[in-house]
């Protein structure tokens, strides 16, 4: 077994537990103990797959695969963005200063560029799905800059940290099942390999998200009370 087929294995077995730890915190209850534990084993999971994913990326590259290499590295990159604020919005949801801090605006600012790159990648090759699928990066990254310079108006978000963790949540489990259904299942099932079922793993598990993210804004988001926006923005400190 060659060092590169070993690695894929590895990478397969933490998607998996990546997978199943996913489900299982959306299904426990919030806040609760053993949500609070299984978060943390899919926080550590998607921490391993992005580790593994890199050196099989360069390899796909080498391999002379580029599509497949840009959009594996293109996702590690959004990915890494998602981790790194679903583990800060609960550690900074007393200092929204610190959770858009400099390590906030890199990773904004590299899903952004790397969301451009892989558009114009994406029009230059005619590869359409990877072209609709740079708009997670542009619009995700574009999104950490406006809250960075307007964040003020996001302390002043009634559980702005609350409603910043089950976004980054949304948008691993996005990552999770697009890697799972484009790249996993067809090897597990070569049968059903095809363009529809491409279409569905990349844009699927993003409708559903948007979805998920509509209903849980519409349950969490209120407007803020005089007091809290004042509490927030002295949270926040200057925006600039």
């Amino acid at each position: 077994m060659t060092a590169y087929r070993l690695l894929v294995i590895v990478h397969g077995l933490i998607g998996l537990i990546a997978l199943l730890s996913f489900w299982s915190a959306a299904l426990l209850r919030k806040g609760g103990l053993w949500h609070r534990r299984v978060g943390r084993v899919y926080l550590f999971a998607m921490a391993g797959i992005l580790l593994t994913a890199v050196p099989i990326a360069v390899a796909i590259f080498l391999d002379k695969r580029p599509v497949a290499g840009v959009f594996l590295g293109f996702l590690s990159v959004i990915t890494a963005a998602g981790v790194w604020n679903q583990w800060r919005s609960i550690r900074d949801r007393q200092d929204v200063a610190r959770y858009t801090g400099p390590v906030f605006v890199g990773l904004g600012l590299l899903s952004l560029a790397s969301g451009l790159l892989v558009l114009g990648f994406g029009l230059k090759t005619g590869t359409g799905l990877l072209a609709g699928f740079s708009l997670v990066g542009i619009l995700g990254g574009g999104a950490q800059l406006y809250k960075r310079r307007h964040r003020t108006r996001l302390a002043a978000r009634p559980r702005w940290w609350m409603i910043e963790h089950y976004t980054a949540v949304l948008g691993n489990g996005i990552a999770t099942h697009i890697a799972f259904l484009a790249i996993g299942l067809p090897r597990l099932l070569p049968a059903v390999e095809g363009e529809t079922l491409q279409a569905l793993a990349w844009f699927g598990p993003l409708l559903v998200a948007v979805l998920a993210k509509g209903w849980l804004d519409r349950r969490w988001k209120r407007a803020p009370a005089p007091h809290a926006a004042a509490r927030g923005a002295a949270e926040a400190g200057p925006a600039g």
